[in-house]
């Protein structure tokens, strides 16, 4: 299976959010096109996106919040602008984005409450970080008062996954339906087959939903268990999937194939009811419903979840940390550590196997 073929849907998504980006930037300082065009070339457009829209919600803060910057227009703002920045207006902005208000584009739809984190405030000032760098290193500010701000620090939250009982469960619950309401199964009759294959995907290959979605008809080689992905950043990567996602995989397939797609759909590998490539979305809701039947006290099972479940199982199986990285397409062992730290609860655990204190029967001494 060739890993270079041309992939018209991630180039689809990439052109979309191209123009998102433009879009965003028409209101923003000049300097933010500049910064977004500069890293073009190490970063994917989502991570562009996600730092355009940052960036707009910054400069909506310093115009609405901060006195210095009321009489400007962020669109009109130059590099002399920029560097008024002061560290009391980052704390600011820090305090702000743990809750404020979005104004809607339409008028007639009451403003939207944003509610952030500590990881979410950190993303977002790390954005204007970043941006703030760029405008030093290339000698556009004569400082960065933006190094002088802190970051949050961000407290470890449990990893949440799902046991072997939870997993079956789930994939049960996606063949049969039983534990749906009355409406769930309607829909869930029609989409079974292609529920239970998703599920089974994530369970046993840990993509992601972006991935997921992404797949094309072509891209699984059921004679060898295999399938192309398209990973961040646009690389492709052949992974191999396990017999029963392998079958899951053939019994979906033989109904894809008499369904028809509508234009620009035809080579989707996860159609909606609609008939057209499934949304993330889409998927997220998918999981979130069998979860809430398969784990009810686990609320918050998404594909990421999945995805973690998969990486856990595979490490406890192999104990093989670099294997793990490169299956899920970790560029670092540390982002894999990171995700998935209580992977070396298992290696603790034996610890206390090998260690003996003086009265435990295995207890020896030398010499």
């Amino acid at each position: 299976m060739a890993a270079d073929k041309k992939n018209h849907y991630r180039d689809e998504v990439d052109a979309k959010r191209i123009l998102q980006i433009r879009s965003i930037c028409r209101e923003l300082p000049e300097a933010c096109s500049d910064f977004l065009r500069g890293i073009a070339l190490t970063t994917g457009t989502f991570t562009r996106l996600a730092y355009a829209i940052d960036l707009r919600t910054f400069f909506q803060f310093l115009c609405r919040e901060r006195l210095a910057f009321s009489d400007k227009d962020p669109r009109l703002m130059t590099d002399a602008d920029l560097e008024k920045l002061t560290r009391a207006d980052l704390t600011s902005y820090s305090e702000y984005l743990t809750y404020y208000l979005k104004n809607p584009e339409d008028d007639s739809v009451p403003k939207k409450e944003i509610v952030n984190h500590e990881l979410s405030i950190k993303r977002k000032l790390c954005a204007i970080r970043s941006f703030y760098d760029y405008l030093f290193k290339n000698q556009r500010i004569a400082s960065n008062v933006t190094e002088l701000v802190p970051l949050p620090k961000v407290h470890e939250k449990p990893i949440i996954r799902l046991t072997r009982a939870e997993m079956e469960k789930m994939l049960d619950e996606a063949q049969s339906g039983s534990g749906m309401s009355k409406s769930q199964q309607k829909y869930q009759k029609l989409t079974s087959k292609r529920d239970f294959a998703m599920l089974s995907l994530f369970l046993g290959t840990g993509i992601r939903v972006s991935e997921c979605v992404g797949m094309n008809i072509n891209d699984v080689d059921l004679e060898n268990n295999a399938f192309l992905v398209t990973r961040k950043g646009g690389n492709q990567v052949v992974l191999y999937f396990p017999p029963e996602v392998a079958e899951a995989l053939a019994e979906y397939l033989e109904e894809r194939d008499t369904i028809e797609a509508l234009p620009g759909h035809e080579d989707a590998l996860f159609l909606s009811l609609q008939r057209r490539r499934i949304t993330q979305r889409a998927v997220q809701n998918l999981v979130k419903k069998y979860a809430a039947a398969a784990a009810p006290l686990k609320s918050r099972i998404s594909p990421h979840k999945l995805r973690s479940t998969y990486a856990t199982n595979l490490y406890h199986e192999t104990g093989d940390i670099y294997l793990v990285a490169d299956v899920l397409g970790h560029s670092s062992v540390d982002t894999t550590r990171k995700h998935y730290a209580d992977m070396t609860d298992a290696r603790r655990r034996k610890a206390a196997e090998h260690v003996h204190l003086p009265g435990d029967p295995d207890f020896r001494t030398e010499g």
